[in-house]
């Protein structure tokens, strides 16, 4: 075994919870800044040291004025106290500067990283989690952790310093009460051991009640017509009390747990003082130390004991900030359960087909969502799929840019497995026009750019002529520079739908899907925005969804979905004159509504 790995060992076997490793992972981002973390660290030193320095100078001050009554009194000494004081109130206020300017540098470049993992996530992690757990892990534990680090390495420096200090004081002045005052600083100080395992469980269910409460305020901001169309302010409000209820009774259960700290350490404090008094009175009248040094000493004491006391008040942001840090290493350390394999190919564009060979996903195990479903799109083909809601036709196309990742089966383009293509290369090559685009907050022009980045002015231009919006925009007083607000919020269906396929235009991938893009448009939107979808087909392969069939009659095939089996396909003409077939009674009950209703 090497040195390393006994190491690791040892360290493993003190640290059983994690923490130092958890620390070294984020010690790295330090080495950016590595000079300034170091000077606010180093800085600690003598600002714990020169503790000591008040307690030494009252003996000699002690014994000879206030005992011996001497006229020769050491006057340097108050001028002392007040230079070193005021040098360590100094060396503090840089120590902290340092420590917020760092903490902020580390803070932001690990958001940075956590952004981008965040942002590599698959669509399962986005499907099962809350905006509540996301603002949490991603951004408020990067703020609780790197400032505590800090902050708790530079109290955790300085406070070693002042009790190495201010312990050779008590040795200095008496080795006797000096044993005592260690005696009980251990035991006041054991307890603190245990406060993770005591508090862990119980703070990681409020931290988790807290990112409930991130995700109430975000949904009563983006659901806010929603509640005011049904009239829902009172019972959204009693979901929001309950979950403040649960936050402050789990706050609650971890003052139960902690509360009892500081007074217990309160309490052992004052019978160490107490025994120390005690003790040194005895010993001032046998002759064995002087009143310079029980004062010296008792002043040592108190200056030692002092930050003790406040640990039980500190133990909760202590914890909080060792379990972010947990969190933070956790999300560090995850891999994207969707990623590249080594050596991925790179896609250059579709030559032949995609095919989908005896496909099976599920999203939740043993629950299957595709049934053993295979087909066949030439390129050029425009591939429709119909089917009742929830028969697995969006599933479908979400596998093709690997949105999800299959259980069996291949997806081959070209006759390569999608899982041996670069996912920036395959996804390059598809354009998707959602049901409901979203659109980032921003300006006309900078959700249109989104598709390409790089386009020129002209092919801009371009992609709003075939979109059709080009009578919206000029009726704009800003035009393309008009701010759109958060989501779109501005803007009507059809005109976000239509941003949606500008931004298809730009992007130009030879692979388009369409999933249920006019859906929820009226008709006269859905006239409108049609014409931009046909424009946008030409000269593609278009996999589209869509609910209402008159609007892929003329797709090359339409294939029927039912219940994660493709159970017809074929094109409209064939698929009609099946007796008794599926996409015939869709059909038929679809043109009987809309007869109904003229």
């Amino acid at each position: 075994m090497t040195i390393k790995e006994n190491l690791t060992n040892i360290i493993s076997k003190f640290d059983k919870d994690g923490v130092m490793k958890n620390y070294a992972k984020v010690i790295p981002y330090f080495k950016k800044y590595w000079f300034r973390t170091l000077l606010a660290l180093g800085l600690a030193i003598p600002i714990g040291s020169l503790d000591a320095v008040i307690a030494l100078s009252l003996k000699p001050y002690m014994d000879i004025v206030m005992v011996d009554k001497t006229v020769q009194s050491p006057w340097y000494i108050p001028i002392l106290i007040v230079a070193f004081t005021s040098t360590q109130g100094l060396l503090n206020y840089l120590s902290t500067y340092m420590n917020a300017w760092v903490g902020g540098k580390v803070t932001n470049d690990l958001k940075k990283t956590l952004y981008n993992k965040l942002m590599h996530k698959d669509a399962t992690f986005f499907d099962t989690k809350t905006s509540g757990d996301i603002m949490r892990w991603f951004n408020n534990d990067a703020n609780t952790a790197c400032n505590s680090l800090l902050n708790n390495l530079k109290t955790g420096i300085s406070r070693v310093f002042s009790s190495f200090s201010l312990v050779c004081v008590l040795l200095y002045n008496s080795w006797q009460l000096a044993i005592i005052a260690i005696v009980v600083l251990i035991c006041a100080v054991i307890p603190l051991t245990k406060m993770r395992a005591l508090i862990k469980s119980i703070t990681d269910k409020s931290e988790s009640a807290g990112g409930r409460i991130i995700t109430a305020y975000n949904e009563a901001f983006a659901g806010n017509k929603v509640v005011t169309a049904y009239n829902l302010y009172e019972h959204q409000s009693k979901l929001f009390d309950k979950d403040l209820e649960n936050v402050f009774h789990l706050g609650m259960k971890i003052t139960q747990k902690t509360g009892w700290l500081s007074p217990m350490m309160h309490i052992m404090v004052s019978v160490g003082i107490a025994a120390v008094i005690g003790l040194g009175s005895y010993m001032i009248v046998k002759g064995v130390i002087t009143s310079g040094n029980f004062v010296s000493f008792i002043t040592a004491l108190i200056m030692l004991y002092t930050p003790i006391k406040l640990l039980g008040n500190n133990a909760k942001n202590m914890q909080n900030a060792l379990l972010a840090l947990e969190r933070i290493v956790k999300q560090l350390d995850a891999i994207p359960a969707i990623r590249d394999k080594e050596n991925a190919k790179k896609l250059t564009g579709l030559y032949d087909s995609i095919e989908f060979k005896n496909v099976k996903f599920e999203y939740k195990k043993n629950k299957p969502v595709l049934k053993d479903v295979s087909f066949t799109v030439k390129k050029g083909e425009t591939f429709a799929l119909v089917g009742n809601s929830g028969g697995g036709k969006s599933t479908i196309v979400n596998l093709i840019p690997r949105f999800y990742d299959i259980k069996s089966g291949s997806i081959l383009i070209d006759g390569v497995d999608v899982r041996d293509l670069s996912l920036e290369s395959l996804r390059n090559n598809i354009s998707v026009v959602f049901q409901d685009n979203f659109l980032f907050s921003g300006t006309i022009r900078d959700n249109i750019m989104l598709g390409n980045l790089n386009a020129t002015e002209a092919q801009l231009k371009e992609a709003i002529k075939d979109s059709y919006l080009e009578d919206f925009i000029n009726s704009l007083e800003k035009g393309l520079d008009t701010n759109i607000g958060e989501r779109g919020v501005l803007l009507s269906g059809g005109q976000k739908q239509r941003i949606g396929i500008a931004r298809a235009f730009l992007k130009d991938a030879p692979i388009l899907i369409l999933d249920e893009a006019t859906s929820a448009l009226d008709n006269e939107a859905e006239k409108i925005v049609q014409q931009a979808i046909e424009n946008l087909m030409k000269d593609r392969t278009v996999f589209v969804i869509a609910h209402r069939l008159t609007t892929v009659q003329n797709a090359d095939r339409i294939a029927v979905i039912k219940n994660g089996e493709l159970v017809e396909i074929g094109n409209h003409k064939e698929l009609i004159n099946i007796t008794d077939g599926i996409y015939k009674h869709l059909y038929e009950s679809q043109f009987a509504k809309v007869e109904a209703a003229v």
